[in-house]
């Protein structure tokens, strides 16, 4: 949507017209400010939108926007259902203009091939309709000549009947133009007296699309709202010009107030100290910064930085020079509630002089209590955290495998320059790189192994984490699939039990089918057979379903049934031996005790060698 102050300044001015095109952009406005007034007012009934209840104001009336639409069209044109009397000017035009191209295509249709240029057609040369002849032919056609080709051969003409005709045609475009601006003056007459209605609109209009952007840019960084007035507690902050930045933690406790951030070239100092800035200053704009939870800014009232190279010809600046005259402003406003971000503090000039500047400097920033960030390649300057209270080192990290940056931030540790490595690697001769190394102070050479080991040290340490990380990973899978395992066990038990129950259940309905067999056979052999022998027979096959009821594990499953062959010896639940005859096809057995045939389901035989200390039944 385009901006609409220059539009509401010239509303202002009593007897000013505003162009079509001004107009049209009114209407998009206009619609905006009533959906805009409609959602503040939805979003009011909530409680989380209370604050939004402010923004509101009441819209211009409906019927504005609804004469402009009548009137304008979006692309920036006054329409003819603008007026009546505009819609007859137009038509008034447009039969003039016709009339003038009918009569010029007849007289250049009347003309001789040799007297009409090539491809001639009707057309315009400045505002009036002319026809294309050859130069030759200009005396005979007469008229006014408007233009002529480059090599004049060809002259473009109005001829003399078609002037009267032009004039009116002119007369009536000059109608219709009065007509244009009558329209725009009375539209704009009839903004005037809204022009507060549509300023408040527009100021509701513009604060909520502010707010809608503040939304979306937290959103799209997965930022949070810090805590504000703590001290410095940045967690998981990005940079935020960045595609794809690492995030950094930083937390200064009450009694820390500099940070001095050493290490090597291309390893994100600069980067960082900028990053705390950015996010510092977004955040007292009121927008929520790329920075994780539980995080926490102060307010600062000044913010001082001296980054970059500020040197100058035309003001007689070297680099030191620049970077003194930033320093004197800086001490001459730092103090309690300042941020004070400083690149390459004591560089430009010999390290001993810049390092004792930079450390004065340093020193007098952290008493004043102002929150200093400062980067440095000195050595001298790496010990100054601790000689003085509230000052710590800081350094990110460096592959020292590599020779890469990992941009981690290390907090109480500074940061080795790498400066004679990253040579040897970039192939500097050995005998340059030995006797440089030579030449670097006994002090210097000390502090760099030191910081070698606690690097080294620190990623051992950083080694054993990710080793425990994985082992505790693979612990998580093995217990998941140890529940994994138990359920299926659990699955499988109840499985087992339902079989076992359908299996008794067909065993029953099995022997149930015997005893009525049984009963069958003893009604019918009953005059042959003793009563004693039928009882005899009963119980037997009584016996049978009992035990086949109730006869369970102690875990609820049925004991496995053994397996048999043709000619084994098989004792029955009765202690009566026989021998398998017969192994049916649904599993049941044929045993043969004597001259009796018995069919039996194998669970309830074992073999004739287990003892189990009943004597047989004669």
């Amino acid at each position: 949507m385009a901006d609409i102050t220059k539009s509401l300044e010239l509303l202002a001015v009593p007897g000013s017209a505003l162009e079509a095109a001004a107009l049209a952009e009114l209407t998009i406005a206009l619609a905006a400010m009533r959906v805009v007034a409609a959602d503040l007012k939805r979003l009011g009934t909530t409680h989380d939108a209370r604050r939004t209840i402010s923004l509101r104001v009441d819209p211009p009336p409906k019927e504005l926007e609804t004469r402009l639409v009548q009137s304008i069209s979006p692309d920036g044109q006054v329409l003819d259902g603008a007026s009546r009397e505009l819609a007859r000017a137009r038509q008034r035009v447009r039969e003039a203009r016709q009339r003038v191209i009918d009569r010029l295509g007849a007289i250049l249709g009347s003309l001789d091939q040799s007297e009409r240029a090539p491809d001639a057609a009707v057309t315009i040369r400045g505002g009036r309709y002319v026809i294309p002849i050859r130069n030759t032919a200009r005396a005979r056609v007469g008229g006014i000549v408007h233009d002529e080709s480059a090599t004049r051969s060809t002259v473009f003409v109005e001829p003399p009947e078609i002037i009267e005709l032009g004039n009116e045609l002119r007369a009536a475009e000059s109608a219709e133009q009065r007509e244009v601006l009558r329209v725009l003056r009375e539209l704009t007459d009839l903004l005037r007296p809204h022009m507060t209605t549509i300023a408040a609109a527009w100021e509701m209009c513009v604060a909520f699309d502010d707010l809608c952007a503040r939304a979306r840019y937290a959103v799209e960084v997965n930022g949070f709202v810090p805590e504000i007035g703590g001290h410095v507690k940045i967690r998981g902050g990005r940079h935020p010009l960045l595609d794809h930045p690492v995030p950094f933690d930083l937390e200064l406790f009450p009694d820390e107030f500099t940070v001095l951030v050493s290490g090597p070239n291309t390893g994100g100092k600069t980067v960082l100290i900028k990053a705390v800035g950015l996010l510092a200053l977004l955040a007292q704009s009121g927008v929520i910064p790329p920075i994780g939870p539980h995080s926490s800014l102060p307010v600062f009232m000044r913010v001082f930085a001296d980054i970059g190279d500020r040197q100058s010809i035309a003001a007689s600046l070297s680099t030191f020079s620049a970077h003194v005259a930033a320093l004197r402003e800086i001490l001459d406003g730092a103090g309690p509630g300042s941020l004070v971000l400083l690149d390459e503090i004591g560089s430009g000039t010999d390290p001993a002089e810049g390092g004792a500047l930079a450390a004065a400097t340093l020193k007098t920033l952290t008493r004043r209590r102002a929150i200093t960030l400062a980067t440095t390649h000195l050595g001298a300057l790496k010990q100054l955290a601790a000689e003085t209270v509230g000052i710590v080192n800081a350094s990110l990290q460096f592959d020292a495998e590599t020779l890469t940056p990992t941009y981690r931030l290390l907090k109480g540790v500074p940061g080795r320059s790498y400066g004679l490595a990253i040579a040897r690697r970039l192939g500097l001769a050995n005998d340059v790189l030995a006797e440089a190394e030579r030449a670097v102070p006994d002090a210097e050479r000390t502090l760099d192994r030191l910081l070698a080991s606690v690097e080294a040290r620190g990623r051992d340490i950083d080694a054993r984490a990710a080793e425990l990380e994985t082992q505790a990973a693979q612990l998580d899978v093995e217990r998941q699939n140890l529940a994994d395992l138990e359920e299926l066990e659990a699955q499988l038990r109840a499985r087992e039990k339902a079989l076992d129950k359908d299996a008794r259940e067909r065993a029953r309905a099995y022997l149930l089918e015997a005893r009525k067999t049984v009963e069958t056979a003893l009604a019918q052999a009953r005059a042959a057979v003793t009563e004693a022998t039928a009882r005899e027979a009963r119980r037997i096959v009584e016996e049978a379903i009992e035990r086949t009821t109730s006869a369970r594990r102690h875990d609820g499953t049925l004991s496995s049934a053994p397996e048999f062959k043709i000619g084994d010896r098989v004792r029955t639940g009765q202690g009566k031996v026989g021998v398998v005859a017969e192994l049916r096809s649904d599993g049941r057995v044929v045993v043969e005790i004597g001259a009796v045939r018995l069919v039996i389901a194998p669970e309830l035989l074992e073999r004739a060698d287990v003892a189990t200390g009943r004597r047989e039944t004669p």
